[in-house]
């Protein structure tokens, strides 16, 4: 069953070129409401729980790196069909194959730098927002 909850994460490379605002403004546009929102910084040992499921992949470790070398801005949205929605609105992880209009084709410089997380599926939503936020920051 489709929940109306996802995550996101703006990643380094977004807030180190001073997306934020633009980013965000494209996920109120979409029809989005922020349910709870921060900057944070992941260390090390966040990053590795994290991105556990791509322990075994080669990328894993620029992907460590990647992640903790700058602040994050990690958010709960909300609307109807969350998931499926938000992860049309970021577009594909290559940017060069992204759509027009999506948050990659308009932030993302590459594969790796693609400005943008989304969840997956409902219960990564669940379990990604859990590792950021507890109860008391959703509103």
């Amino acid at each position: 069953m489709a929940t109306n909850r996802t995550f996101t994460m703006l990643k380094p490379d977004s807030i180190e070129k001073g997306y934020t605002g633009a980013i965000l403004e494209k996920i109120n546009a979409a029809g989005f409401k922020i349910i709870a929102l921060k900057q944070t910084q992941m260390t090390k040992s966040d990053a590795e729980v994290f991105y556990e499921v791509h322990k075994e992949r080669p990328f894993y470790g620029d992907l460590v790196t990647y992640m903790t070398r700058g602040s994050i801005v990690a958010a709960i949205l909300e609307k109807e069909n969350a998931v499926a929605d938000f992860r049309a609105l970021i577009g594909a992880t290559n940017p060069e194959d992204a759509a027009e209009g999506t948050i990659r084709k308009a932030f993302a410089t590459s594969m790796s730098e693609n400005a943008v997380h989304g969840s997956d599926s409902d219960e990564n939503a669940a379990i990604e927002s859990a590792f950021h936020f507890s109860g008391r920051d959703i509103f």
